[in-house]
Order: structure tokens, then C-alpha cells, then sequence
């Protein structure tokens, strides 16, 4: 038996956590991409050493999509979307958060939050990588079941005209996005985080 649970978070707690990513994002000033990655790696680790709740758990995991998104030299993310990501990624990266991480059954609850608002706000990033996965992982199995010879100059250019629709998708999501919000608030959601 499951039960969903649902809450709502106002304007102050979306404030609230916005400070936090700040400070965290402040905090991480200094590290490398890779300190960040490889923090934020550790703390999934930390999360498969002990036992969390699923809806956690979760919502953990998709730290790892993000790590993917940064590192996969097929994505090839320009050098802002890719420091957006890192960014987000930066909370995650700090040893002390809201919730001390050692608290049974609770100490991860903060970053599940956080992950829920950062997910949220990189959705178009997240379901644009998501499909070029699809589409490579298809293409691939495509070519090798067709038994076609693939050399690096053709993957990368089927690769490269899907990429590019990808990105060219994604900034007009978020374009089309920020026109919307200004079209009903005036101006930038007050619950951007990055």
C-alpha cells in the first residue's frame, strides 16, 4: 500500500530556499567543476550506504542525470548550460545542509526538496539530454542490427544534427517559458534558483 503525501511550498519557503542554493553557490566558489561533480557523487554514495525512504531516494537519483548531463562528450553542453547545471549541482556538493544527512529517515529530506526545485527547473535541459540518450541508444542498436560500419566522422554528424535540435528545443522552451511568466508576473518566477 502507498500513500501520497502532498504539500505546498509558499512564496517565503521558495525564498528560502533560494537564499540557500545562493549561499551554497557561494560556498562552492573556488572548487572545480569536478570538486562538485565528485561531492555530489559522494553524497549519492552516502545515500546507497544507509537506508532512506523511496520517495528520497528517488529524487536523489536524479543527481546522477545531472553528473551525466555535464560529463557526457556527447552532449557536448555549451560552457553557460553546463555551468547552470554545476550550479544547481553546487548545493548538493556542501556537507552541511538544512537537515544534517546522519538523521535517520529525515536527513536527506532537505535535498530531496532541493532536487524537486532544481529538477523542476532544469526540466527542459533534463528531457532534452533524456532524449538524446533515447535517440542514441535507438540509433546505435539501429546501425548495429543494420550491420552498417560506423566510423567517428559519421556518429558524430548524425549526433550533431540531433544535438543541435535538441538545444535549439530546450532555449526555446525556456524562452517561451520566461515570456509566459512575464506575460502573468511582470517578470522572473521568484522561484528561479539558479
Amino acid at each position: 500500500m502507498s500513500l501520497r503525501v502532498t504539500f505546498e511550498l509558499a512564496d517565503s519557503d521558495l525564498k528560502h530556499f533560494k537564499s540557500i542554493m545562493r549561499e551554497a553557490r557561494e560556498a562552492a566558489t573556488g572548487k572545480s567543476q569536478s570538486e562538485i561533480l565528485d561531492a555530489s557523487r559522494a553524497l549519492l554514495d552516502s545515500v546507497g550506504e544507509i537506508e532512506v525512504p523511496e520517495f528520497i531516494s528517488d529524487r536523489l537519483n536524479r543527481i546522477q542525470n545531472m553528473i551525466e548531463m555535464v560529463e557526457d562528450p556527447e552532449w557536448k553542453l555549451p560552457p553557460a548550460e553546463s555551468q547552470r547545471i554545476v550550479n544547481a549541482l553546487s548545493y548538493f556538493s556542501e556537507p552541511e545542509d538544512l537537515i544534517p544527512d546522519h538523521v535517520p529517515g529525515l536527513g536527506f529530506l532537505d535535498d530531496a526538496i532541493m532536487v524537486e526545485l532544481v529538477v523542476r527547473e532544469l526540466r527542459h535541459d533534463i528531457d532534452g539530454y533524456a532524449d538524446f540518450c533515447r535517440f542514441r541508444a535507438v540509433e546505435e542498436k539501429r546501425r548495429a542490427k543494420s550491420g552498417q560500419e560506423e566510423d567517428a566522422p559519421t556518429r558524430e554528424s548524425w549526433l550533431t544534427t540531433r544535438r543541435q535540435e535538441l538545444h535549439s528545443r530546450i532555449k526555446d522552451r525556456r524562452r517561451t517559458e520566461r515570456e509566459r511568466r512575464r506575460g502573468r508576473r511582470g517578470g522572473r518566477s521568484p522561484f528561479s534558483l539558479l
